[in-house]
């Protein structure tokens, strides 16, 4: 099915609006009781004082209103976070790929705690690169950062992956949403990587390798499958209906949109790709 078999790839992705369908930070606020989180976040990004991602990590260390987040806050906002369908698919699709071997990661500017909690159960919190504090052992406050994969910072943390795995980076698959996603996927596609967009974020149509738009986190297999492994649309049927999703509308153009729904019988397609 594929042309290549038997090789390491590794998939990255990022978390708010990528694998959600919001940002984590408003959860947060709306647990604290701050309003005006989105003007927050737009003054900071309109400073450029951080790098585009870090605002919610500044917040947290230096705004009075987050002073008093402690690690329990961002364990219950990440149980609060509204997640996309098919990531508990897309990741065993992936551990179980047919001739080939995927290792996925998440890289967020998102605080750890938050997206290890959200993705409790479907994906392993050393798999998750996110926000790091250190917190004061009396009062749980935060009283450091220590680490923010926002930016550069998702390069740093690619580059890392890269080395510990053995995967070089025309292997890399990087998946984001916005404009902090920029730099990573400028890194990725310098070095025959290949590049996925969830949205129309103008900064990231003119450098993604490719558009796709869906409720689904399982969606961006298919320009992964089509693009990169040289899979036929047949074949990406297939697969999907074996993980009992049906291809309903695939709109393939300049971006794919792709709206996924269970198939009718999701065992007899199992059987289909098996046999």
């Amino acid at each position: 099915m594929g042309q290549t078999q038997g090789l390491h790839y590794l998939m990255a992705s990022d978390f708010d609006q990528t694998l959600s369908f919001n940002d984590s930070g408003v959860e947060l606020a709306e647990i604290l009781g701050v309003r005006n989180f989105a003007q927050k976040v737009a003054g900071l990004a309109r400073s450029n004082l951080i790098q585009q991602g870090g605002e919610l990590a500044y917040l947290i260390r230096h705004d009075p209103e987050f002073r008093g987040v402690r690690r329990e806050h961002l364990i219950e906002a990440g149980r609060r976070v509204h997640l996309k369908a098919g990531i508990r698919e897309l990741v065993e699709c992936l551990q179980s790929f047919p001739g080939h071997r995927f290792s996925f990661f998440v890289i967020s500017a998102a605080p750890k705690d938050l997206v290890s909690a959200a993705l409790e159960h479907l994906v392993p919190a050393s798999h998750i690169f996110g926000t790091e504090f250190d917190h004061d052992p009396q009062t749980g406050e935060v009283r450091a950062i220590l680490r923010v994969p926002a930016g550069y910072g998702k390069v740093a943390v690619l580059d890392e992956l890269a080395a510990s795995t053995h995967v070089p980076m025309e292997r890399m698959v990087y998946v984001g949403d916005g404009s902090s996603d920029v730099h990573v996927m400028l890194h990725v596609n310098h070095h025959d990587g290949f590049t996925i967009a969830v949205s129309e974020n103008p900064q990231l149509a003119r450098i993604a390798r490719c558009m796709v738009l869906s409720d689904s986190a399982f969606s961006v297999l298919v320009p992964v499958l089509q693009q990169m492994l040289g899979w036929r649309v047949g074949a990406i049927r297939t697969l999907f209906e074996g993980r009992g999703f049906s291809l309903e509308e695939w709109e393939h153009a300049s971006l794919d949109r792709i709206r996924l729904s269970e198939a009718r019988d999701p065992i007899e397609a199992r059987h289909r790709i098996l046999s």
